[in-house]
């Protein structure tokens, strides 16, 4: 039996937790706390197998509770629960067991348990001379792998293709990848000898990379293919993709996913990379990301939130700035907010890149639009 304290600021995120929890079963809640703080104290006078640790508390955040927790049982699994991406690389750097993402699944809690368990089976004097935090990999505005220390640190590649390779596999999900697939993709139009030897020579170079670093991603062989094994790693990507299905999907909207969306999203999904395989993908996320952002407007706009309609609306235009049905709601939100000036910006650059850029000429509701925007701004002068 699983002895668990449970730390949330959320009566319900608490009441769901141990739902599931006893849904898997051989676990006993020992304690839920909704103040840190008290959970800290009790802590000292309870025997607990593990911590369940939201991060965005007041008064305290989960992360320095975490800290507390370390400095006083420092062996002591701790599983943070949270709606947030943006902390991995601080939970990874205070060694957490594991990282979950709201919502998650009985599944996945299943995965955090059996970690959990192995911890508790282990000798207590364990050695521990190569093992630390988990790095975090990046996908979005570029890739890397961030290696988490203070302050945190990019490994450095020996070639550009070492690299390449790296995204490549991870791209591809945990999925056996064929060796002329990789060359295809990699070194389009090589001698195949070469081509075989540069992948080849890569592939040392990339497995020697990640055991310098700690990096738990197993390069496997099998079936003339090769597979990049995650072991559960923390992919910015997938989480965006995740809460980019939630938001599409779900009926309701909970405001929070909003600024974490926002948050989450710092580039296009191997962007400024020029990995030619990775566009079609690109393009995917990006044009999700602007669905879920439209939506949002949407929403706003049924609320009468017209400062955040305009938010969501300037994040398209800046994703796709030539897109006039979008350009056109975001002027007419500015000019509901008597946001003239503003309103006018957002002409100007809709006319720029429609016209200039693009070489075409504007929409006649357009036209119009801009138009009747400019006659309101000289008669405000």
């Amino acid at each position: 039996m699983v002895r668990v304290m449970l730390i949330d600021d959320e009566e319900a995120a608490l009441d769901l937790l141990e739902i599931l929890l006893g849904q898997i079963g051989n676990v006993e809640i020992v304690g839920r706390y909704l103040n840190p703080i008290q959970a800290l104290d009790d802590l000292k006078k309870i025997t607990v197998d593990a911590v369940f640790l939201d991060i965005q508390m007041p008064g305290m955040k989960g992360t320095q509770a975490a800290r507390h927790i370390r400095s006083v049982f420092p062996e002591i699994p701790i599983v943070f629960t949270t709606a947030y991406a943006e902390y991995a690389v601080e939970a990874f750097e205070i060694e957490s067991t594991d990282y979950l993402l709201k919502p998650f699944t009985t599944g996945r809690l299943q995965s955090t348990l059996a970690r959990i368990n192995k911890h508790l089976q282990e000798p207590a004097n364990r050695p521990e001379p190569n093992k630390g935090p988990i790095p975090l990999v990046q996908c979005l505005g570029g890739f890397q792998i961030i290696l988490p220390g203070e302050p945190s640190k990019e490994i450095v590649w020996k070639t550009k293709k070492e690299r390449e390779l790296c995204a490549f596999l991870i791209h591809h999900e945990g999925k056996r990848v064929n060796a002329p697939v990789i060359i295809e993709a990699l070194w389009p139009g090589y001698d195949l000898v070469k081509a075989k030897s540069y992948l080849y020579t890569c592939l040392s170079y990339l497995r020697k990379s990640l055991v310098e670093h700690g990096v738990p991603i197993h390069i496997s062989k099998g079936n003339q293919g090769f597979t990049a094994e995650r072991n559960e790693m923390l992919v910015d990507v997938s989480s965006f993709e995740n809460i980019l299905n939630q938001i599409l999907s779900e009926e309701l909207l909970n405001e929070r996913d909003y600024d974490q969306m926002n948050q989450m999203y710092t580039g296009d999904y191997m962007e400024t990379c020029d990995f030619g395989w990775a566009t079609a993908r690109q393009l995917e996320i990006k044009s999700q990301y602007v669905r879920a952002l439209r939506r949002w407007h949407m929403h706003y706009r049924s609320q009468d939130e017209l400062s955040l309609a305009a938010d969501s609306l300037q994040r398209v235009l800046t994703l796709v700035p030539d897109s006039e049905i979008d350009g056109r709601a975001l002027i007419r939100v500015h000019l509901e907010l008597g946001n003239r000036s503003e309103a006018h910006r957002v002409c100007v650059q809709l006319e720029q890149a429609v016209r200039v850029q693009m070489g075409t000429e504007l929409e006649e509701e357009t036209m119009l639009l801009l138009q009747q925007t400019m006659e309101r701004s000289e008669r405000s002068v």
